[in-house]
């Protein structure tokens, strides 16, 4: 078990870091700029050239430009015997890092010894003009070439040279100087993008029935069952009960699609010929392009389709051309549901397929992306400790992906992103990434890129227009313990731009009206959801930059339904968090009972006979006594957004075999002798489980003997005192009944005895059918 952190390692800190120039003061900003700090650069765009010398003997050269200031080179591609190439590509350097006053730009020929020198241009920096976005961009000037000794040299090399910032539309594809240590071919890997996840669909595929099927064997009843194929994904229905030519089934089969639809759904037509063997009656090729999309619940129009069948024909599958199979179907693509890619519990999106189901935005939230501190050496390098970080955000279709900062343990980002909300009570998720792919990664294929730690945050808990600035601890579980790897610092503001919609929004449905309407099952959300991950995955992948699938995984928390011994304990203390209240209200009732406190008793009791007497005024009490425990609450409200909370998660207290167990893969990868010890443990929970079950059966099959005469005198007790107290309850005014009650309850403890109440001692004799139990 691990040592206790020190206080407020893992706790949220407030910043005051200076955005866009000025300062927040009073949760708002005292200048219009944006939620970053400004990172100034001198950006370098090499455009084209002309009329370049000759070197080689073939009368032509292979040009490229060397952009040089100070210690810090950044390289054109080069081209092969062209005497007016065309680059178009753009250099950064940071300002902070700006170790000389001029700026040199070189046209070199390569060579296969030493490349040869063709011309410069020279910039001094305080000649430099500076560019503020929405100004235009800078023009590209002509520029002559001069030699070493700053005579004219032949031919021309436009450019441009600006100062600006982070917000300059050249800034996401240019090269930056503090990547220099990256190979050209792997620049693609640094820079930030926003990808937007394909539209997800569910795809409803309900299989009628099947009819003149042709099995191999005639002389025995065919067990005949269908598979169908999507991409990765393969389902199929169960066994028709019918076993004949002519079987039927009804049965739905859900899967997953993502538009552009690439791959076709495949349905084959089986027989269960002998316990390792099926046979393929009939084969369906269905293109999802075709296929009738649905709004809402009502019915569509099924159809037939023919079977195909192959046959083997010297040695090769061939179509077989007469065959009248065919299969009654009814296919459709749903657009009313909203295809889950994440947990229910901390979703950044309910909103359903079809975009034309989509209610409108009530707001936008802005993320500043700024720096981390303290991040922990990922990778080693050179025999040092090394990190190339990056920060993913996802919320609703839209992810985000920043540039990655090579070799720096406080990365600065300031990268600020916009995200269109409708529905504040969805949640955005924030990753940190360590890049492993900028030093020839790829080769190696099984290179992941490492977890560093991620941010969730709740929208529903921001205040309108408030812009909260906090660094967040990056905590990461490992199989070692819980470890803090730095910290990530973010400035927030949710912007509502009509309160009245959203404060509707919270007595709307969570989900759209399809979930209610034709509810799909928890396992087939969960298998759907899984499938779901794996095609956002994929696509996603193959984006340039790609988002890796361990990235998509582990925002998505794809592994958060896999059992775990301490999020059960954290599962555990947070519902007794819940009854803790209840507990508590008890407790007080107990004392009042009791007279722990003779004035508390005494106006309880006087409150108690008003509302019995004025039975009109106990609703409103209860409803004002909510309304003075919100106001008082209101002194100690949160004034923060919450963060990973390694208390809450059971984290720092974790056993570290727990925490093995945890980490093992599924199926287990462990020796048997420890997965023995493991499965006994379960069986001890779950044994402890089984009983608090049986407790609970008992109980309620004692409610059930009341009145089905298992045991003839509780029955008959009962049945006379309930007769008893309907007559009494008839001719005696139920206030007085209610009076007396009370005071029996809350009477003084010399008037108590220390034996069970009556009706307890009954309901405790009464049978259950646990006796009947092996």
């Amino acid at each position: 078990m691990q040592k206790p952190p020190p206080p407020g390692e893992f706790a949220l800190k407030e910043t005051k870091p200076q955005l866009g120039g000025g300062s927040v003061i009073g949760d708002k900003l005292t200048c219009a700029y944006d939620l970053v700090e400004q990172m100034h650069y001198l950006y370098v765009r090499v455009v084209k050239a002309k009329d370049l010398p000759p070197k080689d003997v073939t009368g032509s050269c292979d040009p490229y430009v060397e952009v040089k200031l100070g210690n810090y080179k950044g390289v054109t591609k080069h081209f092969e015997k062209k005497t007016n190439p065309v680059w178009n590509q753009v250099f950064a350097f940071s300002k902070e890092r700006l170790q000389a006053s001029l700026l040199e730009v070189v046209v070199k020929d390569k060579d296969f010894v030493v490349d040869d020198f063709m011309g410069k241009v020279t910039f001094d920096l305080h000649e430099v003009p500076r560019r503020v976005p929405p100004d235009s961009p800078l023009a590209p000037q002509w520029y002559r070439l001069v030699d070493k000794k700053g005579d004219k040299a032949k031919g021309e090399l436009m450019l441009a040279v600006w100062m600006g910032t982070q917000a300059d539309e050249a800034f996401p594809d240019a090269w930056h100087s503090d990547a220099a240590s990256v190979a050209i071919e792997h620049i693609t890997h640094i820079r930030s993008k926003v990808y937007l996840s394909p539209k997800l669909w569910y795809l409803r595929v309900n299989i009628i029935e099947a009819q003149d099927l042709v099995p191999s064997d005639k002389s025995r009843a065919p067990e005949v069952f269908i598979k169908g194929i999507l991409g990765n994904q393969a389902l199929r229905t169960r066994t028709s009960p019918i076993k004949s030519i002519h079987p039927m089934w009804n049965e739905d089969l859900m899967f997953v699609a993502a538009d552009p639809f690439e791959e076709p759904l495949v349905l084959t037509v089986e027989d269960r010929v002998a316990s390792n063997k099926d046979e393929v009656l009939g084969k369906c090729v269905i293109a999802l392009p075709n296929v009738q999309r649905r709004l809402d619940h009502k019915p569509i129009n099924s159809r037939w389709y023919n079977l195909e069948k192959h046959v083997l024909v010297d040695g090769e599958l061939k179509k077989e051309t007469k065959f009248a199979s065919r299969i009654h179907l009814r296919i459709c693509l749903e657009g009313g549901y909203h295809v889950f890619d994440e947990s229910t519990q901390y979703s950044s999106d309910f909103r359903p397929t079809a975009k034309q189901l989509w209610k409108p935005s009530i707001g936008i939230l802005e993320v500043g992306i700024l720096s981390a501190q303290g991040l922990a050496p990922m990778k080693t390098k050179d025999d040092r400790g090394t990190t190339d970080a990056y920060c993913v955000a996802k919320y609703g279709r839209k992810w985000v992906r920043t540039r990655t900062i090579v070799d720096n343990f406080n990365p600065k980002w300031n990268e600020q992103y916009i995200f269109e909300v409708f529905d504040p009570c969805t949640v955005i998720t924030l990753g940190v990434f360590d890049n492993c792919h900028l030093h020839g990664g790829d080769k190696n294929g099984g290179t992941k890129d490492q977890i560093i730690g991620k941010v969730r945050i709740r929208l529903s808990i921001l205040e309108s227009d408030r812009v909260y600035t906090h660094s967040y601890p990056l905590v990461v579980l490992q199989p070692k313990g819980v470890k803090k790897m730095g910290e990530i610092q973010l400035a927030v503001r949710f912007t509502c731009s009509t309160l009245v919609n959203m404060m509707f929004l919270y007595s709307q449905p969570y989900l759209p009206k399809m979930h209610y309407m034709h509810p799909l099952s928890v396992i087939q959300v969960d298998s759907l959801r899984h499938q779901a991950v794996q095609l956002l995955s994929v696509r996603l992948g193959r984006a340039e930059p790609p988002l890796r699938k361990e990235v998509v995984g582990y925002l998505l928390d794809v592994d958060s339904h896999m059992w775990s011994m301490r999020r059960s304990k954290a599962n555990f203390f947070r519902i007794m968090g819940v009854l803790g209240g209840m507990i508590a209200v008890g407790k007080w009732f107990h004392n009042i009972c009791h007279w722990k406190n003779p004035l508390t008793t005494v106006l309880i009791h006087i409150l108690f006979v008003i509302l019995v007497l004025f039975p009109e005024l106990i609703l409103p009490t209860i409803l004002l006594y909510l309304f003075l425990i919100a106001l008082w609450n209101f002194r100690w409200r949160p004034r923060h957004p919450p963060h990973m909370d390694i208390q809450l998660s059971h984290a720092h207290a974790a056993h570290p075999d727990e925490l093995d167990e945890e980490f093992d893969t599924f199926p287990t990868s462990k020796p048997s002798d420890l997965v023995r010890m493991r499965y006994d443990r379960l069986r001890s929970i779950a044994g402890r489980i089984q009983t608090v079950a049986g407790d609970i059966a008992t109980q309620g099959e004692r409610f059930q003997s009341l009145l089905n005469w298992r045991d003839p005198r509780t029955t008959t007790l009962f049945a006379v005192a309930c007769l008893v107290g309907a007559i009494v309850l008839y001719v005696t005014p139920f206030q007085v009944i209610a009076l007396l009650a009370g005071l029996y309850i809350l009477r003084h403890p010399r008037f108590r005895q220390k034996l069970p109440f009556t009706p307890l001692n009954f309901f405790r004799r009464l049978p259950s059918r646990a006796d009947s139990m092996l």
